[in-house]
């Protein structure tokens, strides 16, 4: 069961938080929080707020579950508002600054377990075997008119020429 927690109008660029959500992105919990901890840039402080509130909504879920197995599912960040302000310029001008903010969305959920091997196995001969026959398929097939041209010389047999070559000399 996954549990969802959201940030929204935090006043840092989309890009700046995208950095740190592509650091804890499928870490496990614990690890992320650590991540986020030790990280000296200014939006880890309100991420690492954010992964706990995701623990705690997963808690309140699920009474009896074990968050030690939790795991950054999916993190995305979004624009939010842009605050539009002037700054003066040279020869009274006046230059656009732009203040961004942004929307993050984090889901923890519990590591979902790995296929025996078997399993995996399995599923990598079929996708081999389907490999395999588009692979013939697409060399049976000619796609170009070059390639047509030279499918069907290659099917129909060569005739053989009976007449000699006669060569003019020349004085």
């Amino acid at each position: 069961m996954e549990a969802i927690a959201r940030l929204r109008n935090y006043p840092t660029s989309p890009r700046k938080m995208r950095l740190l959500a592509d650091l804890i992105r499928g870490h496990k919990v614990e690890r992320a929080l650590a991540m986020l901890e030790h990280n000296p840039k200014h939006p880890a402080v309100p991420l690492r707020k954010l992964v706990l509130s995701a623990i705690n909504n997963w808690k309140q879920k699920n009474d009896s579950g074990d968050e030690s197995d939790l795991v950054v599912k999916t993190i995305f960040v979004d624009g939010a508002r842009t605050l539009k302000r002037m700054r003066p310029a040279p020869q009274g001008r006046g230059y656009r600054v732009r203040k961004r903010s942004n929307h993050v969305t984090l889901v923890v959920d519990i590591k979902a377990p790995y296929l025996e091997q078997e399993e995996l196995e399995e599923e990598i001969e079929e996708q081999l075997e389907e490999l395999a026959e588009a692979q013939e398929e697409e060399e049976t097939k000619p796609k170009t008119r070059r390639q047509k041209k030279t499918a069907t010389k290659k099917a129909t047999p060569k005739k053989t020429a009976t007449k000699k070559r006669t060569t003019k000399k020349t004085k």
